[in-house]
């Protein structure tokens, strides 16, 4: 059953990165007026490119975790079966 799970993740994984890119870009538009910097952006400041690629990747990751645990909790209500791990690994 699992098996099914992992292409179903994938889908959802990637509609939840473009969600997140969706939510980045509006919160962006709220910081600056101006379109976020890249690395190759010549006229930026390393703190603007800094901030603006800490606050995307925050952004991702987020969204990213909160639909993947919506996705695992979705999944063991239709099936019973859990998805992943019950526990983390001891160390």
């Amino acid at each position: 059953m699992n098996a099914l799970f992992k292409p179903i993740g994938l889908i959802v994984g990637f509609l939840s990165g473009m969600l997140a890119r969706q939510l980045f870009n509006k919160l962006w538009g709220v910081v600056s007026d101006e379109e976020p910097p890249e690395p190759t952006t010549r006229n930026t400041t390393i703190p603007q490119l800094l901030f603006a690629t800490a606050m995307q990747g925050a952004i991702l990751a987020v969204v990213r975790a909160f639909v993947g645990r919506g996705l695992a909790h979705g999944w063991a209500a239709i099936t019973g079966v859990w998805p992943g791990e019950e526990n983390p690994d001891p160390d």
